[in-house]
């Protein structure tokens, strides 16, 4: 018996990322982010979700949003058994 909890993810297959931002981004900066899906949420929010191959893919997008000047909200790992909490109340715009 095993005493991890969550057992790591194969390393062929990338992880579901959802990284909420404040405020709505802009249509301009959309393909920006062409691998991920880009949600503007109800609340003024947006929401990217999508796989992310590696970590240095991570930094790439976080240094994306670092240079557009937007507040990171949250990053999170998605289970990708569950899919995407990004169905509910949200405007989805996907490009």
């Amino acid at each position: 018996m095993s005493n991890e909890l969550d057992p790591k993810p194969a390393a062929s297959q990338p992880m579901i990322y959802q990284i909420r931002l404040k405020g709505h981004l802009g249509r301009q900066w959309m393909n920006w982010f062409d691998e991920l899906t880009v949600t503007l949420e109800e609340d003024g929010n947006t929401l990217l979700s999508g796989p992310v191959v590696d970590q240095s893919a991570l930094h790439g997008i976080l240094k994306k949003i670092r240079d557009l000047g937007m507040p990171l909200l949250s990053v999170n790992v998605v289970d990708s058994n569950q899919g995407t909490q990004a169905d509910t109340d949200q405007v989805k715009d996907k490009l």
